[in-house]
């Protein structure tokens, strides 16, 4: 996989998290990424290991964005290259002259992709964010309930890398598939809040399903995958872990109630017509709670190890490298070729 892309030139203006992460998936395809950083280096350049992780296998160059000459330098880069990548608020860039109507007549074939936190246009347009806000602006942090009521902060930045480093990845390989279809270029406009918004397909669509059960829109913990099936969920073990159950099909459900030993629970199920939001779906998920927490998580995960229920342990990340899934080094992407 690591050579699919040799030959796309990238000149990525773009710092911190969403950019770069975008920048550092297509170095990892094999394109060739010119980071261009201002004169006192990247944001991260001071934590190390992010700094590596977001930027090995690009080559860093330093402009003065304030001095003309760099700017003609940068110029003369884009003119050689496929796509440019910035994170500048709206209108930053045009007021140095680097606006995509410029850009396109000294390479009409450029891919210009301007990643911000709330778009190029509207009143948000303006505003400074982080992953925190567009989250909660998306309304992609309100799905992220515990079933006593608080919000969780996740140490996963899905706004910056799946509303924003994902969508732009996505936005590069189609617009550089249509310029050398078509001959030209074009600016390419992503919205993180907007990006991570359009994840929201599940919640938007169980709504309306299950609104007419509960009387209302599903809360937290009453939604089909946030908490309101005992076949998917999350149970505590004896020694306090967590035990991952996502026993959604039937097939698998009935698998899982063959590991727990209770082949009473089979039927009970949704799939048989056990829904969210009754009062026998909240009897199961407690029986299930009392049994899981009998035993330690190791227990669990000895005994589920050949089962195909989908039911896994919660790894630590510490964990998770050193398991035979990741630990072999075979493997660093979630792409690789058969």
């Amino acid at each position: 996989m690591s050579g699919l892309l040799a030959g796309l030139r990238v000149v990525d203006l773009s710092r911190n998290l969403p950019g770069p992460f975008c920048t550092r998936m297509l170095a990892d395809l094999g394109a060739t990424v010119i980071k261009v950083e201002p004169p006192e280096g990247d944001p991260t350049r001071p934590l190390g290991p992010l700094f590596e992780a977001l930027n090995h296998d690009k080559e860093s160059r330093r402009l003065d964005f304030r001095q003309p000459t760099d700017l003609d330098q940068l110029r003369e880069w884009l003119a050689q290259a496929e796509v440019m990548v910035d994170s500048f608020r709206p209108g930053i860039l045009s007021s140095m002259g680097l606006d995509f109507g410029r850009l396109k007549t000294i390479n009409p074939q450029l891919v210009m992709v301007s990643i911000t936190g709330y778009g190029q246009h509207g009143n948000w347009s303006q505003r400074a964010g982080h992953d925190l806000n567009f989250m909660a602006m998306s309304g992609a942090l309100d799905q992220m309930h515990a079933p006593t009521g608080e919000l969780a902060l996740s140490n996963v930045q899905w706004g910056d890398m799946a509303g924003g480093s994902s969508m732009a990845c996505i936005a590069i390989l189609a617009a550089v598939f249509d310029a050398q279809r078509r001959g030209h270029g074009r600016h390419i406009d992503i919205s993180m809040t907007h990006g991570v918004h359009a994840h929201l397909i599940l919640p938007r669509a169980t709504s309306s399903l299950f609104a007419p059960m509960l009387g209302r829109a599903p809360g937290a913990g009453e939604d089909l995958l946030n908490g309101g099936l005992p076949c998917y969920n999350l149970y505590a073990t004896a020694d306090g872990r967590q035990l991952a159950v996502a026993a959604l099909e039937f097939k698998f459900w009935k698998a899982a109630c063959a590991v727990f030993g209770r082949p009473d629970w089979v039927e009970r199920h949704w799939q048989r017509g056990q829904m969210p939001g009754t009062r026998q779906n909240h009897a199961l998920r407690e029986e299930v709670a009392m049994l899981v927490i009998t035993q330690p998580l190791a227990y669990w995960a000895e005994r589920f190890e050949t089962a195909d229920a989908c039911v896994t342990p919660v790894l630590t990340m510490a964990e998770a490298q050193a398991h035979p899934l990741f630990a072999d080094g075979s493997r660093a992407q979630a792409w690789a070729a058969v």
